[in-house]
């Protein structure tokens, strides 16, 4: 018997719920599968299959024996799509994860382009905003906002900075005053992203400009009365004139660009923390020689930049 086969016919007799579809599936006799599950299972001993006249099901051995062959044969093939994908030639299945607001402005519009060029790369895109297990969500490369020093036990290449804007409507600042310095934002209503924690958490912004022969930093404590991990839900916020923002450049460039927002403090690098956040992907160490993730990566630092820029 070869047992490779059995296997793989196997799934296909789970998947397919009976023998005469699984052969049609694979091109073969109904009586070859039928005879190749009856081996399988004499070599394991134990029943695999319940037999209806109208349907094969799985027996409770057979549902655990097929979980842990799926995984195998997943293992398998993986394995064996990483000796071509270390060839000079892109090619297999690429699975990446990326921040659902990031994916659909800066991602999205570059996709066609990549297949284009890469036309052997099947793209698996997993748009996602919790912070991915690379290895156990089976991710080829992450691309992730945040201080790249998370990942240390992961390979990370920078593809873009991320400044931040300070920004507000003006509706909001014709009602509410214009802040003519970092430290008034205490007295305004500021809509916060999310970086864990509750609404009562503590947000301190921080505001940097080189000043003569030194660095200024100012460092205010921002309340409001939303918090969100969406940065959709927050810029519509802002749109909304709700309050003041310090959101991703490349969210809000286009709403000042067209008037609809005001950017504040314009000789200030602001940021919501300490670090100097940037726009990087991630992959883990057994993917630096994949061509696939290579073309990937390099695709991407020339097309984020131009899309800031652009």
């Amino acid at each position: 018997m070869d047992k490779l086969l059995a296997l793989n016919t196997l799934l296909e007799v789970a998947d397919a719920g009976g023998f005469s579809k699984a052969a049609q599936r694979l091109g073969v006799a109904t009586s070859s599968v039928t005879r190749l599950m009856d081996s399988l299972e004499a070599s394991l001993g134990t029943a695999l299959l319940t037999r209806t006249p109208r349907k094969v099901n799985l027996t409770d051995a057979g549902i655990a024996y097929v979980e842990q062959v799926g995984k195998v044969l997943d293992d398998l093939a993986e394995a064996d799509e990483s000796v071509f994908d270390s060839g000079a030639s892109p090619v297999g299945a690429l699975r990446i994860a990326v921040p659902s607001t990031y994916s659909r402005l800066r991602l999205a519009p570059h996709l066609a382009a990549f297949l284009a060029d890469y036309p052997r790369v099947f793209l698996d895109v997993v748009v996602a905003d919790h912070y991915a297990d690379l290895a156990l969500d089976r991710i080829d490369v992450a691309i992730r906002i945040g201080l790249p020093n998370r990942d240390a036990n992961l390979v990370v290449r920078k593809l873009a900075d991320n400044p931040r804007y300070v920004v507000a409507s003006h509706d909001y600042l014709e009602r509410s005053g214009m802040p003519q310095t970092p430290e008034a934002l205490d007295a305004h209503e500021c809509l916060r992203v999310a970086y864990g924690g509750g609404y009562r958490t503590r947000q301190v912004w921080t505001f940097r400009r080189e000043a003569v022969e030194e660095r200024v930093e100012v460092r205010v404590e921002v309340r409001g009365h939303l918090l969100s991990n969406s940065l959709d839900i927050l810029l519509d916020a802002v749109l909304a004139g709700r309050g003041i923002a310090l959101l991703p450049e490349w969210l809000v460039v286009a709403e000042i660009r067209a008037g609809r927002l005001m950017r504040l403090f314009q000789n200030f690098e602001a940021s919501p923390h300490h670090g100097d956040a940037v726009v990087y992907a991630a992959y883990l160490p057994n993917r630096r020689h994949s061509s696939k993730v290579r073309a990937l990566v390099q695709f991407l630092e020339s097309r984020v930049h131009t899309s800031l820029e652009g």
